[in-house]
C-alpha cells in the first residue's frame, strides 16, 4: 500500500480549531451562546445588508463548519457516496496541495504529463518534491495522458504520487473506468495515484458504480466549480478511502471553505435539476462547437469536458492566433507547456457561437 509520511502518523497533529459545528456534534446539542470564539458576531455590517440582503449576512459571521456535513451529506445523498469517504475543501486546486502534504514529503519524487493542468506542478515544486513529467500520447484523433509511460516513471523514479487528470485538461481526452483500475495496479504498491476528476459531471457515464468508489491507494478529487457554477466560491470535494481522509484532515486548513461557500453550495446542491440542465445545455454547446471547427477542417480533439481543444498544424500558427484573439478582446486557452503550444482550448459557452466572435480563428484555419 502507498505510504504516509511518518510524521503524519500515530496521534499527531490534530486540529485545534474543530469548530462550534462539530463541537455541537460531539456533544448532541446545540450551543446558543457562543463567548469564546472571538468572532464579529455584533458586527452590524450595515454596508452588507444594504448590498446584499439580511439573508446573506447572516453567513459572514461565524467560521463555518470545519467537516461541511451538508454539503457531504448532500453529495453522500445524491452519488452514492459513502458520507465516510467525502472530504470538503476550497476547490479542487486547495486538494490538489491538500494530498502533496498529506503523502508526500519534500525531496520524495511525483509523476504527471508535460502539458497537463500545469496547478499539479505548481503544487508539487513548491512542496519540495521533484516533478517527473512524461510527453503525451499523441497521434490522429489521439492527445492523450500515457497511461503506461506513467506507469514506467513511477517505478523507474520510486514515485511517491502519480498524477492524472481524467477527463483531461488542456486535451479533453477520457480514459474509461477499466483503464484507471488497471493504471492503479500498474503502479509501485506504495504510490498514491492523486486523480483529478474536475470535470467529471461531463462524462456521457458520470452515472456509473465505479463513479461512486473510494479506491485503494487513490485519491479522487471533484469540484462544484463547472457543472455547478460555483467556481468564485470555491468548494471541491475528495473521495478517498475514511484513513486516507483522517490523515489529509491532520494537515487541512480547517476553515479554508467559508460558511457563505458551504451555504451557497448546500442550495445549488438541493437543486441538481438545474445542474442537470446546465450539463446538458454545455454538452449541446460543446457538439455544436466541435461540429463548427470540424467542418472549417479544423483538428478538434475528442472531449468530456465543458469545452474542446483545436490542434493547430504548428504552435507558431496556435500563438499567433491567441496574441490576435486577445488583442480583440476574446480570451481562449493555449497551454503555457511548449509540448502543447499547438493547442488552442476553447470553453462551450455561448458566446463562443456568436457569429464572428472567433473569426479571426476562422481566418486563420481558412487560410492555413
Amino acid at each position: 500500500m502507498p505510504r504516509y509520511p511518518d510524521h503524519l502518523l500515530g496521534d499527531g497533529p490534530t486540529n485545534p480549531f474543530p469548530g462550534v459545528r462539530v463541537l455541537e456534534r460531539r456533544l448532541g446539542r446545540e450551543i446558543p451562546h457562543q463567548l469564546g470564539s472571538n468572532e464579529g458576531l455584533d458586527m452590524p455590517h450595515r454596508a452588507l445588508r444594504a448590498h446584499f440582503g439580511d439573508a446573506m449576512v447572516e453567513h459572514v459571521y461565524s467560521y463555518g463548519d470545519a467537516e461541511a456535513l451538508g454539503i457531504r451529506r448532500r453529495l453522500a445523498d445524491q452519488q452514492g457516496i459513502p458520507l465516510e469517504a467525502l472530504l470538503v475543501d476550497a476547490g479542487a486546486d486547495s486538494l490538489i496541495a491538500l494530498t502533496l502534504r498529506a503523502v508526500a514529503e519534500p525531496g520524495l519524487t511525483v509523476v504527471g504529463t508535460a502539458g497537463t493542468y500545469p496547478t499539479f506542478g505548481y503544487f508539487a515544486r513548491g512542496q519540495g518534491c521533484r516533478l517527473v513529467e512524461v510527453p503525451y500520447d499523441e497521434g490522429p484523433g489521439r492527445l492523450a495522458p500515457d497511461l503506461e509511460a506513467l506507469a514506467r516513471a513511477a517505478h523507474a523514479h520510486d514515485a511517491r504520487l502519480v498524477y492524472l487528470a481524467n477527463p483531461d485538461n488542456p486535451s479533453g481526452h477520457l480514459h474509461d473506468d477499466d483503464a484507471v483500475r488497471s493504471l492503479r495496479a500498474e503502479l509501485p504498491d506504495d504510490c498514491w495515484l492523486l486523480l483529478d476528476e474536475a470535470y467529471h459531471d461531463f462524462r456521457d457515464d458520470a452515472d456509473t458504480p465505479f463513479a461512486r468508489e473510494a479506491l485503494p491507494g487513490v485519491i479522487r478529487l471533484r469540484t462544484l466549480s463547472k457543472a455547478h457554477g460555483l467556481a468564485g466560491l470555491r468548494v471541491g470535494y475528495a473521495i478517498a478511502e475514511p484513513q486516507t481522509l483522517a490523515v489529509m484532515m491532520k494537515v487541512r486548513i480547517h476553515y479554508a471553505v467559508s460558511t457563505l461557500s458551504q451555504a451557497a453550495a448546500e442550495v445549488v446542491l438541493d437543486h441538481p435539476a438545474e445542474s442537470r440542465a446546465h450539463v446538458a445545455a454545455v454538452l449541446e454547446r460543446r457538439a455544436r462547437l466541435a461540429a463548427h471547427f470540424r467542418a472549417l477542417g479544423a483538428d478538434v480533439l475528442p472531449s468530456a469536458t465543458n469545452f474542446i481543444g483545436l490542434r493547430l498544424p504548428d504552435a507558431e500558427l496556435a500563438g499567433r492566433v491567441h496574441g490576435e484573439l486577445l488583442d480583440a478582446g476574446r480570451l481562449i486557452a493555449r497551454p503555457a507547456d511548449p509540448a502543447l503550444g499547438h493547442v488552442l482550448r476553447i470553453t462551450a459557452v455561448e458566446d463562443a457561437l456568436v457569429p464572428g466572435r472567433l473569426a479571426i480563428l476562422e481566418k486563420a484555419l481558412a487560410t492555413r
